[in-house]
C-alpha cells in the first residue's frame, strides 16, 4: 500500500462517528457546569483561616482550600460511582 492510498478513507461512512449519541451538551451537563462554576466561586471568595477538627487532630488552613479538597472528594466519588453503575448494566 502507498502513502497515498493510507490516507484514503476507507469507505466507512460517517467518518468514524458514532451518530447515536445525544447532543454533547445536554440540560444535565449545562446543570452541572453551572454548579461547577458555582462552587468554584464559592471556593474563591472564602479565604479566611478556619479551624477543622478531624476526630482527633485539630487542622488550621483557609476556607478556600478545605472546601477545594471537599470539591475534589466529591468529584471523585461521583464518578467513581457513575464508574460503578456503567459496568455493573447488563
Amino acid at each position: 500500500m502507498s502513502p497515498e492510498e493510507a490516507r484514503k478513507p476507507s469507505g466507512r461512512s460517517g467518518g468514524g462517528k458514532n451518530t447515536k449519541r445525544g447532543p454533547r451538551l445536554s440540560p444535565a451537563r449545562i446543570g452541572v457546569l453551572v454548579l461547577a462554576a458555582a462552587s468554584i466561586v464559592v471556593i474563591a471568595e472564602n479565604t479566611r483561616e478556619v479551624t477543622i477538627r478531624l476526630l482527633v487532630p485539630v487542622v488550621t488552613m483557609p476556607l478556600y482550600l478545605a472546601l477545594l479538597i471537599m470539591f475534589v472528594l466529591g468529584g471523585l466519588c461521583g464518578a467513581l460511582l457513575l464508574r460503578s453503575r456503567t459496568n455493573a448494566a447488563p
